[in-house]
């Protein structure tokens, strides 16, 4: 049997098993280790994403048991497009962690020690889970193995407040979980079946099923962070040493909006939870708009890049109320949708590394105290520059195409307040951004002195490597359209033959 049939298993095996020999070779190794596992998962991945692409979703039966009884993995082209942006945020993490480690090693020895890399592989290995289950049940249980792994590298950083982030984290994630888990049980007692595929053949009106479904949802919004429910997202990012929050705002919260994108697009037949599709673009647009005001008053770096998830989690949102239009609506809006995510998980990954490197050689990142600091950091500064252009929505970015798909949808729809929202938000992250490059390429007051390394560090170029992919991002989108070609949403809607 061929090893490509394999594919979908192997790129969850890879880095569970990196994780494992981590743990046992001890701290010394293991940041060499984790590094070799990133390379490895990379190349299935990419294996991956080109079969989809020339063959279509890729079936994959656990052990040889299929759904009823078994769990299917299913790989189509949204699957394999997460899964390619957690690779190469993943590969990126990596580099930097072994540089911004070692840094924190000379003033808190054991920082970089203990349980980060397997922890961090771990968390890795459950996102690819999570991005390839077909079965609703298995989502919860890779739910919780991110949560439980987030939350312990949450807390990794020194001080109380990371500890005190972690816990309001672990609270909302534990409460996401058992309503997630209650969701399932009423579903499973209505339908009998756990599998996406099979659900989405057997569901019919039942009270039962759709209450279920909506608990379901209700505790896969709260994971996502979506106002009202983002209560624990900006303590928890900003708290986070700045690995860890680059995974969990570029990566991690894309994990539960992906099953909201499966259920609503996937499995669920049109309007089967009433008007919930335009009340999640409502809650969209809320979060657009409240987390852009929150990050443009905020006075730390880390927490206004905090605050923008909030914001940028809000577009991703739009697709719902606009993908009851169906055919090419449908189309656009999901192209847009998913190319957000990856010029968000792109850019949003190099600004929470460039802060972390901010806060080492500055030895804070309060934005007001950062006056002049693009002559001291200049590499950092273009890393913002670059990563606030998508933020922004400007060309050639992604966010540039990410918005004018959203837009067109919209008016092509007729909903012309659905694009009037996307284009509020450009310009409240305008705002924002240029606030804080005001800060750092003004040459009145005083310069900030560095505390830490006063050249250039390797670690520098991660960011800006990730952020000028995010602006040029517009380039690829042919490709990113040939993924969501393969994608089973728009297969099943009938969008494409």
């Amino acid at each position: 049997m061929s090893l490509a049939v394999h594919l979908p298993a192997i790129v969850i095996v890879v880095p569970l098993l990196g994780a494992c020999i981590a743990f046992i070779a001890g701290p010394r190794w293991a940041p060499w280790i984790t590094a070799g596992t990133a390379l490895a998962t990379l190349a299935p991945v990419v294996a991956l994403a080109l079969r989809v692409v020339d063959s279509g979703p890729l079936l994959y039966e656990v052990g040889g048991w299929g759904a009823p009884l078994g769990i299917n993995l299913v790989a189509d082209g949204t699957a394999a497009l997460f899964l390619s942006l957690v690779a190469v945020v993943g590969l990126a993490v990596t580099v930097y962690a072994t540089g911004y480690f070692r840094a924190a090693d000379i003033d808190h020895p054991g920082m970089g020690r203990g349980m980060f890399w397997t922890l961090w592989l771990f968390m890795w290995a459950s996102l690819n889970a999570l991005f390839l289950t077909g079965d609703v049940f298995n989502v919860y249980v890779c739910l919780e193995l991110v949560g439980l792994s987030a939350v312990a590298l949450v807390t990794m950083a020194d001080g109380a407040e990371p500890l005190r982030a972690g816990m309001r984290y672990l609270f909302a994630s534990l409460f996401g979980a058992m309503t997630y888990l209650l969701g399932v049980a009423l579903l499973y007692g209505a339908v009998g079946v756990l599998d996406m595929r099979l659900l989405a053949e057997s569901l019919g009106p039942s009270i039962a099923a759709q209450t279920g479904l909506a608990l379901m949802v209700a505790a896969l919004l709260l994971k996502t962070a979506l106002v009202p429910l983002h209560f624990w997202l900006p303590t928890a990012h900003a708290a986070a040493p700045s690995p860890v929050s680059a995974v969990l705002s570029a990566l991690v919260v894309k994990g539960s909006f992906f099953v909201i994108l499966r259920l609503f697009l996937d499995v669920m037949p049109g309007g089967y939870l009433g008007h919930a599709d335009f009340l999640l673009g409502v809650l969209g647009a809320t979060a657009i708009v409240w987390g852009s005001l929150q990050a443009l008053f905020q006075e730390r770096l880390k927490l206004m890049v905090a605050y923008s998830t909030v914001a940028q989690v809000g577009y991703l949102f739009i697709v719902f109320p606009l993908a009851s239009a169906g055919g090419a609506v449908l189309t656009t809006a999901f192209l847009g949708t998913l190319v957000h995510a990856v010029s968000h998980g792109l850019a949003k990954a190099a600004m929470f590394l460039a802060a972390g490197i901010v806060l080492k050689r500055f030895g804070h990142d309060r934005i007001p105290d950062l006056v002049g600091a693009a002559r001291r950091v200049p590499v950092l500064v273009a890393t913002f520059a670059l990563a606030g252009v998508t933020m922004m929505g400007l060309p050639p970015s992604g966010g540039f195409g990410a918005k004018w798909l959203l837009i067109s949808a919209a008016l092509d729809a007729g909903a012309w307040w659905w694009a009037a929202v996307v284009v509020l938000g450009g310009l409240l992250a305008a705002a924002y951004m240029f606030r804080v490059l005001a800060y750092f390429l003004s040459d009145s007051g005083e310069r900030p002195e560095p505390v830490g390394p006063t050249k250039p560090i390797r670690t520098e170029w991660v960011p800006l490597a990730l952020a000028a992919a995010s602006f040029l991002l517009l380039f690829a989108i042919p490709v990113l359209t040939r993924l969501a070609e393969s994608g089973t949403v728009l297969l099943r809607a009938g969008v494409m033959p």
